[in-house]
């Protein structure tokens, strides 16, 4: 059943990419392979089960939809803004019967001082979307204390954490560790794994697009 809904999912995302570019025209059945290996990976270091998960920036849906996909036993939302994506995610999220996935069409920012999304979660995941301090301010107040934050992330990871220092002591996160894996035997890719250890202030996040412009 797994499998079945992964295929599915893989299908409607190749015909509805040629009509709205949801992701680049030009991507090949196998890098979209690729890109649901890579949302998979963080199950080789965690388990799903039964936890309430957000993820930021979905997008066409890595790695938020992949993990609702296979873990329905788990609660996702997945956030994405741009109104071509979310609407990509809801009607896959209809086509598919993925009862445990929402979509939510809004901006981090404006649903961490939401008290119907603020410190909500267990988990949070977002891959590709910005640097680690940007997406502490995006994360971190939607998490309960002691959830769990993932961020997938490449080779300069050390520079981002390095970087989020202040960010990390102004929100309430601690990092804790970092897990490698290798994806089709040829890259070493990394996911972040920061924990909320204290309640966010309530002044954070600041307004829309100001976490961007303004980093902590």
């Amino acid at each position: 059943m797994m499998e079945d809904a992964l295929r599915a999912f893989k299908q409607r995302l190749l015909i509805e990419n040629q009509k709205q570019n949801l992701i680049s025209r030009q991507t090949a059945d196998t890098e979209i392979d690729k890109h649901i290996l890579d949302s998979l990976a963080l199950q080789r270091f965690l388990s799903l089960d039964s936890e309430t998960l957000v993820d930021i920036g979905s997008g066409a849906g890595f790695p938020g939809f992949i993990l609702g996909l296979v873990s329905r036993e788990t609660s996702v939302t997945l956030v994405e803004s741009d109104q071509k994506k979310s609407r990509f995610l809801q009607e896959t999220q209809q086509a598919l019967q993925a009862k445990n996935i929402r979509v939510v069409r809004e901006r981090a920012e404006a649903l961490g001082q939401n008290p119907q999304f603020r410190g909500q979660f267990s988990l949070c995941t977002s891959r590709a979307v910005a640097r680690i301090r940007v997406l502490l301010e995006y994360a971190l107040p939607l998490l309960k204390v002691g959830g769990s934050l993932y961020l997938w992330k490449g080779p300069r990871y050390s520079e981002e954490l390095s970087e989020a220092q202040s960010a990390l002591a102004l929100l309430g996160g601690t990092f804790e560790q970092v897990y490698a894996y290798s994806l089709c035997e040829s890259e070493t890719r990394y996911i972040v794994k920061i924990i909320k250890t204290s309640e966010t202030p309530l002044k954070y996040p600041r307004k829309i697009g100001i976490p961007t412009k303004r980093p902590l």
